[in-house]
This record gives C-alpha cells, structure tokens and sequence, in this order.
C-alpha cells in the first residue's frame, strides 16, 4: 500500500507545506536524509497558535497540536520528495514544548507526532527521540518539532 493510501484510509489529507517565515529552507535531503525544519502547530487558516502548555493549553490540547505538525512536516516531505513513498524510515524527531516551568508531561505531548508516524509509516515510523520543555518559543507557539526522514533516490 503506498503512503497516499495509506493516508486516504487514516483520512488525512496534507495541506500545502507551510512557507518558512525566515531564511531558511524547509527542507534539505543530503546523505540519504531529509532534514526537516521545525515548524509550529497552525489553525484551519494557516496563522500558528500562541500560547504556553500548563496554563493557556492543556497537555492533550498540546499533544493534538503535535499531530497539526506532524501532519504539516508530511507536506514538506511530500513537496521536497514528490512522493512520501521515498521515505524509508522516521530516523529521529526533535519536539520542544514551549511549557510552564512545573509542566513534566513533554514526551505525552510530542506522542501526538510520533503516533501519527506511526499511524501512516508502521514499523519504520518509529524513531530516536527528543522531548523538552523550553522557556520561550518564537512567537510564543506552544511547540514547535523537526524531523529526519531517511529517503531512497
């Protein structure tokens, strides 16, 4: 089953890739990789949510930002690849969550990208990972994740 139907079945349909909002490119494959920039959980009309995890969102509000993510580094993916079925494994995902300071549930939040890898690639979704807590992220979004995909040419 290719990665399209494998999506059509979860019912998740990429959006355009969001443009990256500074200079820096969304994605760079060298080495077999492709390395992903981070990027930030965005509403139905593209403009990032703001706001901390433990006091304006709560921990499963923030873990379905996570899949918001998810589902957008999919659509960089699918843009710098041309098909998602060149990803051969979810090699590692970074995820900082913008949180109060007493906030300890980082890795509960970052699951919701990690369970959608999961969901669309099965076993070869599944990665080495980061979960932290960061006192302030650029425009105040609660999380914002990065990723590397290996790739075959």
């Amino acid at each position: 089953m290719s990665i399209s139907d494998r999506l059509q079945q979860l019912g998740i349909e990429l959006p355009p890739p969001p443009a990256p909002i500074a200079r820096f490119l969304p994605a760079v494959e060298a080495g077999g990789l492709l390395f992903l920039s981070g990027l930030a959980p965005l509403d139905e009309n593209g403009k990032a949510y703001a706001g901390i995890v433990g006091r304006d969102y709560s921990a499963e509000q923030a873990q379905h930002f996570a899949r918001l993510v998810g589902i957008n580094l999919l659509a960089v993916a699918r843009a710098s690849l041309g098909s998602l079925d060149r990803v051969t494994r979810v090699v590692k995902v970074f995820g900082m969550v913008n949180a109060t300071p007493d906030f300890t549930r980082h890795p509960f939040v970052i699951d919701g990208c990690s369970n959608l890898f999961w969901d669309v690639f099965g076993d070869s979704g599944m990665h080495a990972r980061t979960a932290m807590g960061a006192g302030s992220l650029p425009g105040r979004i609660p999380l914002e994740i990065e990723a590397v995909l290996k790739v075959r040419s």
